[in-house]
């Protein structure tokens, strides 16, 4: 089933990210209107018995290498901030396909909805988008657990882009910081200031930030692209 990638369609796509401990962004706009325009990460308790993070994690073995990303698509309407007072929502498991010429085709993998909860301490992170000017150097939001580290460009000043990715450290980070969400400042690449239409930062490629700039230096490598958007998220 292929659903429509529109800016007005009021549904919510949480995109999902990691194996082990499974963490969840939501897929902002800017456009106030869509009620989509907040940047966020959250920790979910999925309902199932674990039938869909074993779909999930079954499709994702077979597209490792493909421009392919998972999400959770709640097809009833909520305002997000309700997510931060606790809330239980239905949902269903989507592949999205990054198609040759860039456009993303999003196609059902479930056929009956699933029950999620949210917490208000799942709530990691949350930021209504607008007020934050561009940064000077390429800035990203770190989080994650363990070994399996996910980074979210810090969606500043419009037009931007979004972008999800994980990523390979030589160092641990301790759980303590990873759960406050900080930012990692990549000070050898200056903010673009306006949207790209790829990323600065390739994968296999290793690279070097600062916990919110000035804390721990961190050596990492680009591992498995899990979202990109240049696109709707300016319309």
């Amino acid at each position: 089933m292929t659903t429509p990638d529109s800016a007005h369609e009021h549904i919510h796509r949480f995109l999902m990210l990691g194996k082990k401990k499974l963490f969840f962004y939501h897929l902002a706009l800017f456009n106030e209107q869509s009620g989509h325009n907040y940047q966020a990460v959250f920790t979910f308790t999925i309902k199932d018995n674990g039938e869909l993070r074993e779909m999930y994690l079954k499709d994702l073995a077979q597209h490792e290498n493909e421009r392919v990303f998972y999400s959770l698509r709640c097809p009833h309407h909520f305002e997000l901030p309700e997510l931060q007072h606790g809330k239980e929502f239905r949902v269903h498991l989507e592949r999205v396909i990054v198609q040759p010429n860039g456009e993303r085709k999003f196609e059902q993998m479930t056929t009956a909805e699933t029950t999620v909860e949210c917490k208000k301490e799942d709530v990691i992170s949350f930021r209504k988008l607008g007020n934050l000017p561009y940064p000077e150097y390429l800035t990203y939001l770190i989080f994650g657990e363990g070994d399996e580290i996910h980074i979210a460009h810090q969606i500043a000043a419009r037009p931007n882009w979004d972008e999800a990715i994980t990523i390979a450290t030589k160092q641990a980070i301790d759980a303590a910081t990873l759960k406050k969400v900080p930012t990692l400042i990549i000070d050898s690449i200056q903010d673009a200031h306006d949207k790209l239409i790829e990323s600065p930062l390739k994968k296999g490629q290793q690279y070097q930030g600062k916990i919110n700039g000035t804390g721990t230096t961190i050596d990492f490598t680009v591992g498995r692209q899990a979202w990109w958007n240049h696109t709707s998220l300016n319309s």
